[in-house]
């Protein structure tokens, strides 16, 4: 069975100024996301799924249509603030959306087959789909993955970033993602970070999570169950989020999941800052040159 690729789109790119998911970056106009899809399609998935919001729906799908839908099945879900499990109890007068579990979850009518969960406005390297689906091969059904990448390629010379750091046991299954925040470089190009009222520093080779998971349907219903008992705790509150490794960590926890960490030499690149763009155009730029993209991604045979 042909994995599916779902894309989380809904973000509203406040740090970038604007909707990072429809940016132009390729030489002809391409999006990060393309070479994302473009790079599933290669790998061999079946479908994409989109987490967009309903309010812009209609310039999303006017954007993309036409590129790829031919080459794999599509389809679209709105992350919806109300669309919550039956019974739960929440504010509301509630706007921001729940959180990436939650953004996964609304999906749940769509996928039936092993998926893939990235984000939008990020460049993962054809390497990590390539992996990723090999890895859904290679392991018994219902394994949940995540994609490791070392964290001095996931750097942004133009400010700090958040990483989620992951602890793993011998075995390189997951113990704990701890999410990390204003990573940087010191002036000596260490990288470092806040911690208490000192720093701590990195280790360049350290493994972080980009959000690039490998989950089976099954994820469906343990969600929609810690979803409801987050409510109970947080509904009432306007910026509380249920995240993915929340949920992951829960299930390992409770000895329901183990989840494999798989290595990736890949250089993510993403645009956090707009100063970070000329980088990412330059970078993909490089790989048109090595033959790993085509100029013009989805331009039709004559």
């Amino acid at each position: 069975m042909k994995p599916t690729l779902l894309v989380l789109a809904a973000g509203m790119g406040s740090r970038y100024g604007g909707l990072k998911q429809m940016d132009a970056f390729g030489p002809s106009g391409e999006t990060l996301l393309d070479y994302s899809i473009s790079d599933a399609i290669e790998v061999g998935f079946g479908k994409v799924v989109f987490v967009i919001r309903e309010s812009f729906n209609e310039a999303f799908r006017d954007f993309f249509k036409g590129k790829f839908e031919d080459k794999i099945d599509v389809a679209f879900v709105y992350q919806d603030v109300h669309d919550v499990p039956e019974g739960s109890v929440y504010d509301k007068n509630r706007e921001k959306p729940w959180g990436t579990a939650h953004a996964v979850w609304v999906a749940r009518e769509v996928v039936h087959e092993p998926f893939v969960v990235i984000n939008a406005d990020d460049f993962y390297g054809r390497g990590a789909f390539q992996i990723i689906h090999d890895h859904f091969e290679a392991t018994p059904e219902g394994t949940y993955s995540l994609i490791g990448y070392n964290l001095k390629k996931t750097m942004s010379e133009h400010g700090t970033v958040n990483r989620g750091v992951c602890k793993t046991d011998d075995h390189d299954k997951l113990k704990s993602i701890v999410e990390t925040l204003k990573i940087g470089f010191n002036e000596e190009k260490n990288i470092t970070y806040p911690d208490g009222e000192g720093t701590s520093s990195l280790s360049p080779d350290t493994i972080v999570s980009m959000n690039f998971w490998g989950f089976y349907p099954d994820y469906f219903d343990y969600c929609e169950t810690m979803f409801k008992e987050f409510l109970k705790k947080h509904g009432d509150e306007q910026k509380s989020e249920f995240f993915i490794p929340l949920l992951v960590e829960e299930l390992i926890a409770s000895g329901e999941k183990e989840v494999d960490v798989v290595s990736c030499d890949e250089e993510w690149f993403g645009v956090t800052y707009q100063e970070d763009k000329p980088f990412v155009q330059d970078r993909i730029v490089d790989l048109i040159k090595k033959g790993v993209y085509k100029e013009d991604l989805w331009a039709k045979k004559s």
